[in-house]
């Protein structure tokens, strides 16, 4: 009988304390917890983590974007939103900017941000001396900066330009730190590798292994989840996915299409593939007889069989590109006419301006004229892929066309710039967040070093840019906008390809990482204040209302 008692006390004893336990987790949940270390694997190292000269580095322009901030920061969808500046206003003729700036905000080493550093950046790109981007210079060259008090800046323009906005997202640095620091001297200063922003996260140490970072003290918006970012350095993208591999990281910032199966496979990862913010094309050398017909633009855009180049080229890692900007931007022209694969369309149209393989030797003709060009691009091999692809899809629809390399860094000084090529193809990357078409499509951008490169001249669309470039209003941009890409689409003066996507993958052990479209490769940081590793239960009635903070 006692034996009969001990076991029912000891059953009753365990229903209760389960009982409790599912009560207990019926009122409580899992939040966020501070603590932990992310660790990512980068191909390359660092050289300038300063906003100024990290342009032309990937690792650099990621620790940039962790450290650093400017007034201002493009949304997912390149749309504006304050940052260091609390707010603005632009003046009735559009030529000066007054921003409010913060009055909470510390460099990370305690000391109060104020105007004077916004005058300080901007006198840097001012002087003729500094090693930074030529066309970042270039901007800032022609704007005056003036400090009416300690928490307000205004920035005079020489003529309106409603792209001024996005160039204020530039990181802005530290004239207490640097003010002593000539322009010609500062690539060469320790601050390079010692930097100090008001971003979230400060360097802790940079050695040629990695980069260490934890949460910045001084943070205007509380304390990030993670103690540390490790950012660690790898001489090329197969050695980033081995350290995953081999378990010495949590994070894989580029997975190289190579890997991309086997990062699909692994139940571990979350993979995130996201579009960026540029495209790969076909320029057309509009001065060339054969492309002066829009037909035959036409014709060829009909003829592309953009999806398969995508499959079978690009290992998926691209998406259809229908024009310069992405479905995402704000400028995106819906409307705007679209040219699907359509070999027989192709063929129609060709003949219906004339075009007739009279000779059948798989060529077409229009009097003398054969439609017949060279197709250019660089030696990387993928390229050589595409053009050897474009050459087979078009000899279909009796076009010739004759593939040649050259090296890459050729392809834009020797070619494009003098206009001396039939056809490249060529990929724009890193396009600013501000759709600004006027560098490649406006008729005065033939010559003189713009950008036009096909040549391309149409007296509507070069309205329609000037009326852009002259008013604020997003609304009314949006629209100017819209009505150039539907011109612009109508007259296909380059054939659009694809837009290349960027994927990266995150141990599943790491919460709350999400993804949105990419300007560049450091906006996968972009909500890094809100990734966890650690978690605590608490009662549902606790439940922080703000990020578990």
């Amino acid at each position: 009988m006692r034996w009969q008692v001990l076991i029912a006390v000891l059953a009753i004893v365990g229903t209760l304390v389960l009982a409790g336990l599912g009560a207990y987790r019926t009122t409580t949940v899992l939040v966020p917890d501070a603590g932990g270390t992310y660790r990512e694997a980068v191909a390359g190292s660092p050289r300038y983590i300063n906003p100024l000269l990290s342009a032309f580095n990937d690792v650099d322009r990621d620790l940039v974007a962790l450290v650093f901030e400017g007034l201002t920061v493009a949304d997912d969808k390149g749309q504006i939103q304050p940052l260091l500046a609390q707010r603005w206003e632009v003046s009735a003729d559009n030529l000066s900017y007054t921003f409010h700036l913060r009055q909470d905000v510390l460099w990370q080493d305690g000391v109060p941000f104020t105007a004077d550093d916004v005058v300080f950046t901007v006198d840097l790109l001012h002087s003729p001396d500094l090693n930074g981007p030529h066309n970042l210079a270039e901007l800032w060259s022609t704007v005056k900066v003036e400090r009416p008090d300690a928490y307000t800046v205004v920035f005079i323009l020489d003529e309106p330009f409603a792209p001024f906005l996005h160039y204020t997202t530039l990181g802005l640095l530290p004239v207490h730190l640097l003010k002593d620091v000539a322009a010609a001297e500062l690539s060469s200063h320790p601050f390079n590798l010692q930097p100090v922003g008001t971003g979230p996260f400060r360097v802790v140490e940079v050695t040629p292994e990695h980069a260490l970072l934890a949460p910045s003290e001084n943070y205007r918006g509380g304390r990030p989840y993670l103690d540390r970012i490790e950012l660690v350095f790898y001489p090329d993208y197969a050695s980033v996915y081995g350290a995953y591999a081999d378990g010495e990281v949590e994070g894989i910032s580029h997975v190289a299409s190579s890997n991309l199966s086997e990062v699909s496979a692994d139940n571990d990862l979350n993979l995130f593939c996201s579009p960026l913010a540029g495209y790969g094309l076909v320029f057309l050398n509009l001065e060339r007889p054969v492309f002066q017909q829009k037909e035959v633009r036409q014709a060829l855009l009909l003829a592309t069989d953009r999806q398969r180049l995508i499959s079978h080229v690009l290992d998926n890692q691209a998406i259809k590109a229908d024009g310069p900007v992405l479905p995402t931007s704000w400028a995106f022209a819906e409307t705007a006419r679209r040219f699907g694969y359509d070999p027989a369309a192709a063929i129609a149209l060709l003949e219906k301006a004339g075009w007739i393989d009279s000779d059948q030797d798989g060529v077409r003709e229009k009097g003398d004229l054969e439609l017949e060009f060279a197709l250019l691009t660089n030696d990387d091999d993928t390229r050589i892929q595409i053009i050897n692809e474009l050459t087979r899809q078009w000899a279909e629809v009796g076009v010739r066309a004759i593939p040649q390399t050259a090296g890459v860094a050729g392809v834009v000084r020797d070619f494009l710039q003098p206009h001396s090529y039939d056809a490249i193809v060529y990929e724009w990357q890193w396009l600013p967040t501000d759709p600004d078409p006027y560098p490649q499509w406006h008729s005065t951008q033939r010559q003189g070093g713009g950008q036009n490169y096909t040549g391309y001249g149409n007296e509507a669309a070069d309205l329609l840019m000037e009326a852009a470039r002259q008013t604020t209003d997003d609304t009314q941009r949006a629209s100017l906008y819209r009505q150039l890409w539907e011109i612009l689409a109508e007259d296909v003066p380059v054939i659009p390809l694809y837009h290349p996507v960027h994927c990266y993958a995150v141990d599943k052990l790491v919460h709350d990482v999400r993804v949105g479209p990419l300007h560049d490769y450091p906006d996968r940081f972009r909500t890094i204040t809100d990734w966890y590793i650690n978690q605590r239960r608490v009662l549902v009635s606790e439940q922080p209302l703000w990020n578990g903070r």
